[in-house]
């Protein structure tokens, strides 16, 4: 993965998509919002995006990867396997295609890209880095399966069934930058938010379908911009109390200083 210091950056924004229900998002340039519905996708999608060419999204409810049996876990791995059999068979070579292939509906060839809101398993962040890492006493604590992060096992069955060139995911409101087996990286994103952390982020990416870049963009610190608020309200009151003569100039208020003393 490049961050090369000048992108073409093109912004991916998801809305009102299902949490409920895993779908894959494979489509040509859109430079408008756009409402779909697939076969693996009943409900309706909102998709703005620029310069996604050919490339897969699989969206994954991370809740429905419990692994308990429930109805809702039953359902979208049902299609989670049947996604990962469309997206592995659009990968087969044309003139040698798999029987198991013949008749599967085939997206654009692309390895996809995973998003998700819970981290794939890792014990903790105690290896990530960087300015919006997490705190070094955070960094210590355990990640709790199924609670920080989803269990080894989901996380071994999305990598299994998808092969993803990159995860996208959140949850631990610090970013952090891991590398799965087979090389596949999974990239954390921090929470946009100042109720979350002082210095929120946001990343900005121009993806293809074999390759991507992806680029951080920072907020101001809340501290800062609180810094700015009261000394700009300091000034904003000196200058009011200037305006109608009601403060006394330093000046003046010495002379009157000296005068008191020379007399006593």
């Amino acid at each position: 993965m490049g961050t090369p210091q000048k992108l073409q950056c093109s912004a991916v924004l998801l809305d009102c998509v299902p949490f409920w229900n895993p779908c894959i998002l494979s489509n040509k340039a859109y430079s408008h919002v756009h409402e779909q519905q697939t076969p693996s996708c009943p409900h309706h999608l909102s998709l703005s995006a620029h310069g996604v060419v050919f490339s897969s999204f699989v969206l994954v409810n991370s809740v429905a990867m419990e692994g308990d049996g429930c109805t809702l876990c039953r359902t979208a791995e049902a299609k989670l396997v049947a996604l990962s059999h469309r997206l592995n068979c659009s990968q087969q070579e044309p003139n040698h295609p798999e029987k198991r292939c013949s008749d599967a509906e085939k997206p654009p060839a692309s390895q996809p890209i995973l998003l998700q809101h819970y981290p794939l398993y890792r014990k903790s962040d105690a290896e990530c880095s960087g300015e919006d890492a997490a705190s070094p006493e955070e960094k210590t604590i355990p990640f709790k399966e199924k609670y920080d992060v989803l269990s080894q096992e989901a996380s071994q069955k999305l990598l299994w069934w998808f092969h993803p060139r990159l995860i996208l995911s959140g949850h631990t409101h610090s970013a952090c930058q891991v590398l799965h087996a087979g090389g596949i990286p999974e990239i954390s994103v921090p929470s946009f938010s100042w109720r979350n952390r002082n210095n929120p982020s946001f990343i900005m990416g121009s993806i293809t379908p074999t390759d991507f870049s992806l680029h951080k963009c920072f907020l101001p610190h809340e501290s800062r911009v609180f810094a700015i608020y009261w000394a700009a309200g300091a000034l904003l009151i000196i200058l009011v109390l200037a305006h109608f003569q009601l403060l006394t100039p330093p000046f003046y208020f010495a002379q009157r200083l000296i005068s008191k003393h020379k007399a006593a």
